[in-house]
C-alpha cells in the first residue's frame, strides 16, 4: 500500500515535518510513505494561472495523491485554523481533473507547542476536505500538543506519542484497505 504524506508547514525545523519524518518508522508493514513536495512550490491560486496550464509542482503533487492509496495530511495550526499555505494547496489540487482527493483515504495529524495540539486546524481542514470528496477516517485522532516537549531536533522522541501515532496508523490501514477493497 502507498501512501503519500502532505505537510502543511514549510518552517525549517517544523514540528510537523519531524511528525511527518517519522511516520515511515510507525507505519504497519506493507505501507510505503512518500512525502510530497514542500507546498511552498506552489504559488498563490490564481484562474488567471490556471488558464495558462497548471504549474508542475501542483501536476506532480496532483498525480502523487491520485497515483497513492491513501494521503495523510499533517498540519501546524495557524490563527485557530488551517495555515494559508496548506489551504492553498488543496485550493490548486481541487482544480485538477480527475479531482485526486475525491474518495481518498485521509488521515489527518497535528502537532502544536500549545496545549490543543493543532485541534482547531484540523476541524477546520475537515471542512475543506468536505467540499473535495475526501474520505476522512474521523478517529482516532492524533493532535500532538505541547510538540516541543516531544520532538527534539526534528525527531519525535516522545514514546508515548510514538504509539499512540502507530495505533492510528494501523487503524488508518484498515480504513484505507476497505476503501481499495469497494
Amino acid at each position: 500500500m502507498k501512501w503519500v504524506v502532505l505537510v502543511g508547514s514549510v518552517r525549517k525545523g517544523s514540528y510537523n515535518a519531524a511528525l511527518a519524518g517519522a511516520l515511515a518508522d510507525l507505519a504497519p508493514e506493507g505501507v510505503e510513505l512518500e512525502i510530497l513536495p514542500s507546498i511552498a512550490q506552489m504559488p498563490i491560486y490564481d484562474g488567471d494561472i490556471e488558464a495558462e496550464g497548471f504549474p508542475a509542482p501542483v501536476t506532480a503533487s496532483g498525480e502523487k495523491v491520485s497515483g497513492a492509496d491513501a494521503i495523510v495530511i499533517v498540519t501546524p495550526e495557524y490563527n485557530y485554523s488551517v495555515p494559508g499555505g496548506l489551504k492553498n494547496a488543496l485550493d490548486w489540487l481541487s482544480r485538477l481533473k480527475p479531482q485526486p482527493l475525491k474518495g481518498k483515504p485521509t488521515l489527518l495529524m497535528s502537532a502544536s507547542p500549545s496545549t490543543m495540539g493543532g485541534a482547531r486546524a484540523q476541524y477546520h481542514l475537515r471542512q475543506v476536505l468536505v467540499a473535495l470528496d475526501a474520505a476522512v477516517m474521523n478517529v482516532p485522532e492524533v493532535m500532538v500538543a505541547q510538540a516541543n516537549t516531544k520532538i527534539t531536533d526534528g525527531v519525535l522522541t516522545d514514546q508515548g506519542t510514538k504509539d499512540f501515532v502507530k495505533k492510528q496508523l494501523a487503524a488508518f490501514h484498515t480504513f484505507a484497505g476497505r476503501a481499495a477493497a469497494g
